[in-house]
């Protein structure tokens, strides 16, 4: 691609981020994940077929670790920790030791069966053995799929923390291969490393995003977006830079800012969404133009062999070892273990051997993208009739989220309407809204100020004699005039709202 002039990149690019988004909506239509389309769409563009060159696993890894950053951060904030928090335990023993046993086995299988050695097999078991975050969310949550109990929430924490459980292995196995007198033991450190500064780093780091959004002080709108894409460049950096785990610290950076108030909240979870969606196409039609379709068959005896038992052994019995001690029903644990998709993120780690240059590198490449389309294909594609079949599939129907309901985060809206004119003398006056922390329980809907009428945000301040249309609470109502106006404003009763 080196010797494409610009316009005709751009071309390129275009066409490839409409044909995915076209081949989403058709997913959602059929059936058919989306990242199986998408990884088709590079199949079909790259050297084996229309022949756009591209042979740089170095260029698709990195590409491949950008975008997995901010699938993650997206699937953290859009998380509630509320629904997590139940599932917390069992999520994370999925994340660790689930992943871990999965590596095991298959690495074991792969010894046995394929002919590697022991730490060879044992690399391709790690490559293969975290769910992936964005097949996960992109079906769970593009397709509607209502699951009952736990489940989903349980599958979403699973998929956006095991990858930094995956890439530890793979890393750690890389080492192995390379220098097979190296002891099993010089991975405890590095273990600890990456898990303890990407933790810190991650937990730190979301309130450190909050504090950023709501003090800035932004004088255009459309410059938090930009603000958060750079915070989160940073915080990979950061954690990566000193040893620890990138992918774990946007993740948990991610689901702490998620659980925080700050401005401009609806319009950052959309951006993030958005970003996330053309991080998987990009990310997967890369991944695409990388492999070459032409060497899979010889690779798809084993390579069938190897999904099967991943899908039917390694995964169930990491599921059940891993949620033995959860009260959570057979049949549920029969389908979080059939839920155990793979994608992007076991294609990007398959480059990492090609990068250090592991004797058996572009086999195990070609292995864990046939692997993945096995999974995507049967795995993606019988979610819903699993769940079905397992009785864990739900029948309401999701309601949509209303804009009072997501700044309400109790969604009571049996309140009064109040108006509020604020004093010159009120505390109020110069601060915004964000800073106010108002009581639960009540909301500004509109400010009136001169001649104007402003639907406001977090950042808009309050001015002297504006007049404040609140909706609150019969409880809070007496603590939001005082706070507004000090015993000087004047309130008027404008009625209720049911």
């Amino acid at each position: 691609m080196n010797g494409l002039a610009i316009e005709h990149l751009l071309l390129i690019a275009s066409i490839f981020l409409l044909l995915g988004i076209i081949a989403s909506k058709a997913a959602a239509r059929s059936g058919v994940p989306a990242l199986l389309l998408f990884l088709g769409l590079g199949m079909i563009a790259g050297s084996d077929g229309l022949g756009i060159p591209f042979d740089s696993p170095s260029i698709a890894q990195g590409i491949g670790t950008v975008a997995l950053a901010y699938i993650l951060f997206s699937g953290g904030l859009d998380t509630q920790w509320r629904e997590i928090k139940p599932v917390l335990r069992q999520g994370l023993i999925l994340a660790t030791v689930g992943v871990t046993l999965t590596a095991l086995l298959v690495g074991v299988f792969a010894w046995g069966v394929l002919g590697f050695t022991l730490a060879e097999g044992i690399l391709l078991g790690a490559i293969i053995s975290s769910t992936d975050a964005a097949a996960v969310f992109a079906i769970l949550r593009g397709r509607g799929v209502n699951l009952r109990g736990r489940l989903k929430p349980l599958l979403e924490l699973e998929s956006g923390s095991n990858d930094p459980m995956a890439i530890f292995l793979t890393i750690g196995m890389i080492q192995l291969v390379a220098d097979p007198t190296l002891p099993v033991t010089s991975l405890i450190p590095l273990f600890m490393l990456q898990m303890g500064v990407g933790a810190v780093v991650g937990l730190f780091s979301g309130r450190l995003i909050v504090a950023a959004v709501n003090r800035l002080r932004l004088d255009y709108d459309g410059l938090y977006p930009v603000l958060t894409i750079a915070l989160v460049m940073l915080i990979y950096g950061a954690a990566a830079a000193v040893g620890g785990s990138g992918f774990l610290a946007v993740y948990l950076a991610g689901l702490v800012m998620g659980q925080k108030d700050f401005i401009h909240r609806r319009s950052l979870l959309d951006f993030h969404d958005g970003l996330a969606w053309l991080m998987q196409i990009v990310m997967f039609v890369t991944l695409g133009l990388l492999v070459f379709p032409s060497q899979l068959p010889a690779v798809a005896g084993a390579g069938l062999a190897v999904a099967l038992f991943l899908i039917f052994v390694a995964r169930p019995v990491s599921v059940w070892i891993g949620l033995y001690f959860s009260r959570m029903t057979l049949r549920e644990k029969h389908f979080v273990a059939w839920v155990g998709l793979r994608g992007a993120a076991p294609i990007v780690l398959a480059t990492f051997p090609l990068v250090a240059g592991i004797d058996q590198a572009n086999t195990i490449f070609n292995l864990v993208f046939f692997i993945v389309l096995m999974s995507v294909l049967l795995q993606g594609t019988l979610i819903v009739p699993v769940a079905r079949l397992l009785k864990v599939y739900g029948t309401r129907v999701p309601q949509p989220v209303s804009p009072l309901s997501e700044v309400l985060r109790d969604g009571t809206l049996t309140n009064e309407l109040i108006e509020i004119t604020v004093p010159a003398a009120s505390p109020a006056v110069g601060q915004r809204l964000l800073d106010l922390k108002l009581p639960p329980g009540a909301l500004v809907v509109l400010i009136g100020r001169d001649d104007d009428v402003m639907v406001p945000n977090g950042s808009t301040e309050i001015h002297a004699n504006d007049h404040v249309l609140i909706l609150a609470a019969s409880d809070v109502r007496d603590a939001v005039c005082s706070q507004l106006e000090q015993a000087v404003g004047y309130p008027r009763m404008l009625g209720a709202a049911s």
